[in-house]
């Protein structure tokens, strides 16, 4: 009996040990839906900073978006304001059914840009050709007016195509000048926006782009049957160029002229327009704002900008300059222009202008565009083998 007693007390204790150690382990036992809640935690935690990511992402790219419209707004609001639609008459030869030619008036448009608020605009000679008869022009308001004069254009042999006219009569209106920029900083990239009068009847058309190429050199016509003419050292630009965009300010992001637009790529090519930097047009800007009359500097020699080909097909000891190129029985130096009687002879390589070298972003007509008539240049030539250094005073070129 008392083996049974005793057996029995000692199986309840043994059951109030299990019982207290069950108790000790139900808080372990808890622990796991506590673990999993941690990994879900965890988890949740590694893939909420994806999905605020993209989240973020999306709303930084709506910014730019955003960002970039008010940007090209406010350009196409400030410098818009300075630019003008020219309408031109003109006399030319026409022909008609009957294969008869005569002389009769013409109308064409395309656009300029106000570079100073008494009235002086810039834009291309091809917009007011020689035998222009009359001038207008429409302010982006829509005010036309009619007292306009042809202040003067390069001539057609002229790598730059440009020219300035005068507002006589403002009719009472405030003009806004446009502000210049520095078209030798610009990069290939840099985001561009053109202002122009698109087919000559949509008015202050804004495109937008980004610089593709500079230095580049083409050979522009107008109408079938028009002589061409060689342009050189444009920006080459994305930003869609239509007729009568011709004249009007390509614009950097800062709201400020780098180019002039001139001129697009025919055939099937879409989205190749060009322009002149504007710092290639600085001299004849001064010029015009200075004394009311285009005098453009010129040396008087017929060149070629030097590339790696053109050293290989020539045979150059260098591979940047401008040289001047045996032309047959062109005249490669003007007769007593500034190049004659400074001494320079055919096949001469001219390296540098008063110690800027010449190459891809800096031709002879960029470098020589940021002088004025009677500036004295200094030249490094290159002539059989010998550096020589040589002066030219610059002089106007000759009227046409």
């Amino acid at each position: 009996m008392t083996d049974k007693k005793s057996t029995l007390k000692k199986l309840s204790e043994t059951k109030k040990i299990i019982h207290d150690e069950a108790i000790k382990l139900k808080p372990n036992v808890s622990m796991f839906p506590i673990l999993l809640a941690v990994i879900a935690g965890f988890a949740g935690g590694y893939y909420a900073p994806e999905r605020t990511t993209h989240t973020d992402s999306t709303t930084v790219q709506k910014q730019v978006i955003s960002s970039e419209s008010d940007l090209v707004r406010d350009i196409a609001k400030n410098v818009g304001s300075a630019v003008v639609s020219v309408n031109v008459t003109s006399q030319g030869l026409a022909q008609d059914f009957f294969g008869f030619t005569s002389n009769q008036a013409q109308e064409g448009a395309g656009t300029g840009v106000i570079i100073n608020t008494d009235g002086t605009i810039i834009t291309n000679r091809h917009v007011v050709p020689v035998g222009t008869t009359k001038v207008s022009v429409t302010l982006s308001d829509g005010t036309e007016l009619t007292d306009v004069e042809v202040l003067g254009r390069t001539n057609d042999s002229d790598p730059l195509d440009v020219a300035f006219l005068k507002i006589k009569d403002k009719k009472g209106k405030e003009l806004t000048a446009a502000k210049i920029g520095d078209s030798s900083k610009v990069q290939v990239g840099d985001k561009v926006i053109a202002i122009g009068n698109a087919l000559g009847q949509f008015q202050n058309t804004v495109t937008s782009g980004i610089i593709s190429g500079f230095g580049r050199s083409i050979e522009a016509g107008g109408e079938p049957g028009t002589a061409s003419e060689t342009l050189q050292n444009l920006f080459q630009t994305d930003a869609a160029i239509n007729p009568g965009n011709s004249g009007g300010p390509l614009v950097n992001t800062s709201g400020e002229i780098i180019g002039i637009n001139t001129a697009i790529a025919g055939g099937a090519a879409q989205n190749i327009g060009f322009a002149i930097p504007i710092s290639d047009l600085q001299g004849l800007i001064t010029s015009v704002l200075k004394t009311g009359k285009l005098q453009r500097p010129y040396l008087g020699v017929r060149y070629v900008m030097i590339t790696d080909d053109i050293a290989y097909q020539f045979n150059l000891p260098v591979k940047r300059g401008a040289y001047i190129a045996p032309a047959g029985k062109q005249v490669t130096i003007v007769k007593d222009s500034p190049a004659d009687k400074a001494g320079l002879k055919e096949k001469d390589i001219i390296t540098e202008i008063d110690g800027t070298k010449l190459d891809e972003k800096n031709s002879l007509i960029s470098v020589l565009g940021k002088r004025s008539v009677g500036d004295s240049t200094k030249l490094k030539v290159l002539r059989d083998g010998k550096e020589l250094n040589i002066t030219a005073t610059l002089e106007a070129a000759p009227a046409q």
